[in-house]
Parts: structure tokens; sequence; C-alpha cells
């Protein structure tokens, strides 16, 4: 039997990580058995319904590079993957059940279902229909259907006894009947189908060999079991899936932090070491790993490693997963990656719900000082050249990120943190106050002569990089003799030089820095900054 399992999402929102984290466990799945994963749409909730999440539920799999086999814009033979494009196949197995004796017609209307809603309520009565129409006489019902009364079609659950059923994860549950919600409705008075009836048909016609969804589903799956019996088919494997929750055991939210996969894309998370965390987060793989690439994932995937108990979200843990991503690629692959954060496009253009709490990330030219234009080239801003920042072609722009590549390697938590690391190479760095300059062991005087040392030790930097005489370790020698001659310590001797080349007290690698911004431009900076003593 080839495995088939589907990610069903309704597209009333933006995809987030529950929704992903079940989209992947079934991919995974699927990848693992050899079988096929398909992308099916629960459009029937029409008020909430937005093509726009549509696209997004496309653009979330392609970014994270979950491939599905049907549906969507690949289709397939089981099609159409759209509810709403298979409204005539629920409409005629919703009069099956009826003919069957399994469901029947309710012509009870919304005054009636308040007024008996109100008395339960009241009286602190269970929720849910009193089945009234169940009991009808066939002659009752032909006689309402003569006079075109509307009315909805519900399913007959069984009054008495037990529904069971194997969960794979959470071994056989059992279901007194009578706890079921009573005679749900299958079939609405517009003809459109509800949930379950819609869920239970398709995956009956698509060949759904296993369901996998979240826990919270559980007390839908007798409803489902019953609707399986009553038709006359085999119901598929179940497997409930542990919950995500935040950090105090409740369902991830957007208080805990970003839940839309946009917002991960926008904030600078790499797809791969999103895909890497979120299948760890209540599954197991080999002990004593961590780093796991999507190939390995699929091959590696079983049910039997999922946790029964809920999975809890750290964004540090995923924070480290990011960085290390990020020390994996090629200078060219982060250059690529890193590009859109730097100039405010792509990604970093998708709208985020900023807050104090979780603040908008600093990307685009306001920290770069680089824009992309339309022809694909780099350009310094106009705002940056306006303030007097040197008007540096494509190719020298492009040079210089390349060089800056492998100095904040090491450093990124996220691709957003690039644009203002960068910032130092093209933007007019204005002179710090004295205040900002001078370090806490140090006063104004002493500063000013770090300051009249750095030009030394720039140019001899220079001259021993051009020579080939200095490497890594002589260039951090040549620092710490710098610092000794003053009698300071090294931190405070680099200090006041990082402020003045780069206008922040936190810039990639210094020596580095200087390097890549040339010994002239930074010994400029450091005259205007002595100026400010």
């Amino acid at each position: 039997m080839e495995v088939r399992v589907r990610y069903a999402p309704s597209p009333t929102g933006m995809q987030h990580i529950g929704g992903v984290r079940t989209a992947l466990f079934n991919y995974l799945f699927a990848r693992s058995k050899g079988g096929k994963f398909i992308l099916r749409l629960e459009d029937t909730d029409r008020t909430r319904y937005g093509e726009e999440f549509v696209q997004n539920l496309y653009d979330t799999l392609d970014w994270l590079n979950i491939c599905w086999d049907e549906g969507g814009p690949k289709g397939g033979e089981y099609g159409p993957y759209v509810q709403s494009e298979r409204f005539d196949l629920y409409k005629k197995y919703a009069e099956e059940l009826v003919q069957k004796g399994e469901a029947y017609y309710c012509f009870c209307d919304e005054e009636r279902l308040n007024r008996i809603r109100a008395i339960q309520t009241k009286n602190k009565m269970p929720p849910g229909y009193d089945r009234n129409c169940r009991h009808l006489t066939p002659e009752e019902v032909q006689e309402n259907l003569n006079e075109k009364k509307p009315y909805v079609i519900r399913l007959k659950v069984p009054l008495e006894g037990v529904t069971r059923f194997h969960d794979a994860l959470l071994g056989d549950i059992e279901w007194k009947n009578e706890d079921i919600s009573p005679d749900p409705v299958l079939l609405k008075t517009d003809g459109f189908p509800t949930y379950h009836l819609a869920n239970i048909v398709d995956d009956h016609f698509m060949k759904i060999t296993h369901v996998m969804r979240a826990q919270e589903w559980i007390p839908s799956t007798p409803l489902h079991v019953q609707m399986y019996r009553a038709f006359g088919w085999q119901h598929p494997e179940f497997c409930h899936l542990p919950m995500v929750n935040g950090s105090d055991g409740q369902k991830l939210s957007k208080r805990h932090g970003a839940t839309s996969v946009n917002e991960f894309r926008a904030r600078g998370y790499i797809p791969e070491a999103l895909v890497n965390y979120v299948a760890m987060l209540g599954c197991s793989y080999e002990e004593g790993r961590d780093i796991f690439p999507l190939e390995d994932l699929e091959k590696l995937f079983q049910m039997n490693h999922l946790n029964k108990a809920g999975a809890v979200f750290d964004y540090k843990k995923l924070e480290w997963f990011n960085g290390q991503y990020m020390r994996m690629m090629s200078d060219e692959e982060l250059f690529r990656r890193v590009l859109p954060f730097i100039t405010g496009t792509g990604d970093a253009a998708i709208p985020i719900l900023a807050s104090e709490e979780f603040p908008a990330p600093k990307v685009g030219p306001d920290y770069s000082g680089l824009v992309l234009k339309d022809d694909g080239s780099l350009a310094v801003s106009q705002k940056e050249l306006a303030a007097g920042a040197d008007n540096l072609s494509d190719a020298d722009i492009r040079s210089k990120l390349m060089e800056l590549m492998p100095l904040i390697k090491e450093r990124l938590h996220f691709l957003t943190d690039a644009a203002e690391m960068a910032g130092f190479l093209f933007k007019n760095v204005v002179p710090p106050p004295a205040e900002q300059l001078v370090p806490k062991k140090l006063d104004a005087a002493k500063t000013k002569e770090v300051l009249a040392e750095a030009l030394n030790f720039i140019q001899a930097l220079d001259t021993g990089v051009k020579d080939g005489a200095l490497d890594h370790e002589a260039q951090e020698n040549l620092a710490k003799t710098s610092a000794e001659k003053l009698g300071v310590k090294l931190g405070d001797f680099m200090m006041p030089i990082r402020m003045a080349v780069t206008g922040s007290k936190v810039s990639p690698p210094l020596i580095g820095s200087i390097l890549i911004l040339g010994v002239e431009k930074a010994a400029e900076r450091i005259k205007r900054a002595m100026s400010n003593l």
C-alpha cells in the first residue's frame, strides 16, 4: 500500500508554526516511506477566506522547501484539490447517507435553534442539537420537502455504546457515543458542506492512508470514525501530534513572539534552520546530533519516535540553529541571503507585527546606506551621498560586501544583523561625541593620545598587510604593542578607534573592518573624532 498523507489547511490566515510543523511531519513521513504528500485547500469558511492566504501557503512551503506531490498548481489524478470545487460530490454523499438511514433532513430554523441554546445555557445543560427532526416520519419529511422548507442534513450518531479507534502515538482511545456532538450538520442549507463531511469524503477519495494532525482534533475523531462506519469505508490510520507550546506551557501564540512564518522570514531566519528546529519539536532522530539537513530528516523520520507530550518552542534554541546554518554557508551564499536585508527588499519588505517587546529589525538603507536600483545594481543611497558618503560603484560595493562576509559570519544571529554591521562602509559616519569616545578608565587627553597612535597603528597595519608580513596573529600583536606603548589595556586602545571608524561600540572585527574600509578613510574618521576631544 502506498503511503498517502495530506496537509489540508483552511486559507483563513497566514501560515504559522503549528501548521508548518503538521505539514512538515506529514511530508517527512511520506518521504521516509516513499509515499505521496498531498496539499488540499479546505476553503468552506468563506467569511474568512482570502486569496492572499492561499498564495501565502504556497510561498511558505516553497520557502521551506517542503515540496508537495499533488494539489495546488500541481494538480493530480484525485483533484480538484479545493473543497469549493467539489460541492456536487459532498451533496451526493450526504444524500446517500440519508438514503441509507445514517443521516436525516433537519428543518429546524435559526429561531428554534437559538431557543434551544438559550434553554441549555440557562439550565447548564450540555450544548448541542436536541435531535427533534430525527424522529420525523417519512410522511412529515416529504411534506416539508414538498413545501420547499430549508433544511440541513445531520448525521445520526448512535445513542448508545462507544466508539473506539487506535492512534499510532497515543494507543487505543475509547469515546462514549453519548459524548459525541449530537447529530452534527453535514450539509448546510446553502449546499455548503461542513468541515467534517468534506474532510471525510476528500480523505476517502484521495486515498489518504494516514491522518497526522494536532492533538486538538482528538475530540472530532470519534465523529469521523462514525462517519466512516456510516459510509461503509475503512478509515485511515490516525496519529495526533503533540501540541507546540510557548514557554508558559500554553499553546504557542503571538504573545510568545513570532508565530507567523512571514514574521520569521522578515526577521532574518534561515528556512533550513527553521525546518531543522521545527522537525525536532516533538520528535527525535539520532542521539547526540542537532544539525539535520532536510534530506537527512526525510530518511530518519519515524512515527514511533514522536513524543506524546507537548513540545516547547524555544526562541533562543532556534536562534542558535540560525547561527549554525549561517556559519556553514559559503561567503557567496551568505552574501546572497543577507543582501535583501541590507537593501530592505525581498523578505525584508514583508510586514511584521512590531512592538516594544518585539521591535522591528534594523534593515534597509537607513542602516546600511545601500539601495538596490531597478536594474539590479547596488548604490549608496541619495541620503548618504548628500551627507558626504563616497559615491561607490556597484562593483566596489559588492567587493566590499564580499570582503565583509567572513568577518560578520561568526557574529550574525539573524540575517537582519548584516545591514547595521555593513553601514560603516557606506554611510557617512558622524564623529561621536566625547562621552562616547572616552573609555571609562581613560580621560579625554589620554583618549586623544590613543587616537593619535591609532593613525600610526593603521598605517603600519596597511603596510604590513600589503607586504604580506602580517598574518592575523601578527595584526593582533601589532595592536597589543601599540596599546602597551601608551600604557593602556588593549580594550581601551581599540574602543575609541572602533567608535571613530565605525560609529558603534559593536561592529565586525575592527582590524578587518579598517582594511576593508581603507586606511585613508579610516584615518580621516579618526582625525575627525580627535577634533571632538
